[in-house]
């Protein structure tokens, strides 16, 4: 498999585990936010569509047949982590899923080293298409990590993918690891 394959294979990997964690919840609990910051599941859904799309497929000069939401980041600078009442989660989801193919084909078209220009990153934009893909595999898993822990406040569903959790219960259950991880902070304590 060649690099561009592994990364892209990863690429997809990550954006169906951020998937994953946006499916099956009320439009209210993927909405509200979660972090003092306002970090929502729903959120991380449109921030990665629109990250995926404006860096492998808008940096690259490449058309693509979707109306993604406009963000006037003006107005609000985290505009794209926030569903507009006119965007719902199945909205959404699908926009992601329909940008996920969108980048597959630019994964098919361009060669690692096909030249691409990020405008929003000014006079320091040229790039290349690889720089992008190792870019935006990094964003999407940093995000797919914080969806991993909203979505375990939420209703406590917590691993990789349904059916593929990738945690080992540990001897004796969650509830007793987390009061001997709470234990061991306790005894951090130096008030």
């Amino acid at each position: 498999m060649s690099m561009k394959d592994t990364l892209a294979r990863y690429l997809s990997s990550q954006r169906e585990a951020l998937l994953w964690k946006a499916t099956g919840l009320s439009e209210y609990d993927l909405r509200r936010p979660l972090t003092p910051t306002g970090t929502n599941l729903l959120g991380l859904v449109k921030h990665c569509a629109l990250v995926e799309h404006g860096y492998l497929v808008e940096s690259m000069g490449r058309t693509s047949r979707l109306a993604l939401p406009r963000v006037d980041f003006d107005a609000d600078p985290n505009g794209d982590f926030v569903a507009c009442p006119d965007e719902t989660a199945e909205s959404l989801i699908a926009l992601y899923r329909a940008v996920g193919d969108e980048v597959e084909r630019s994964v098919v078209s361009l060669d690692l080293d096909a030249p691409g220009h990020v405008e929003w990153w000014g006079d320091s934009g040229d790039t290349t298409f690889g720089r992008l893909l190792v870019h935006v595999l990094a964003e999407v898993a940093r995000h797919a990590g914080h969806a991993d822990i909203l979505r375990e406040a939420v209703d406590g569903a917590a691993g990789l993918t349904d059916g593929n959790t990738n945690l080992w219960e540990p001897e004796g259950g969650w509830e007793a690891h987390v009061a001997r991880v709470t234990e061991l902070a306790e005894g951090a304590r130096h008030d």
